[in-house]
């Protein structure tokens, strides 16, 4: 999940990822509460809210730009790029 981000190339990852564990988490969730292990859900919870949070923060609040789109470099793969 970090990786993307840190290096700026394909940040979205970063949200993809985010989005995968939040699913992966209420998977779990709920195959904890159908087992009746309630004793595993609050570190269920406590991994969905990092995840979700992270999800929001990096789609919403403040994503982080690419390389090619911060630098307002060549963009020649994209067919949606302003700077073309």
């Amino acid at each position: 999940m970090l990786l993307p981000a840190l290096i700026r190339i394909q940040p979205r990852l970063t949200v993809l990822a985010a989005l995968g564990c939040v699913l992966l988490q209420i998977a779990a969730t709920i195959f904890h509460l159908s087992r009746g292990e309630a004793s595993a859900l609050p570190l269920n919870i406590i991994l969905l809210a990092l995840s979700a949070f992270i999800l929001w923060g990096r789609a919403k609040k403040d994503p982080i730009p690419s390389r090619a789109s911060a630098s307002g470099g060549n963009c020649e793969l994209s067919d949606c790029c302003p700077h073309r």
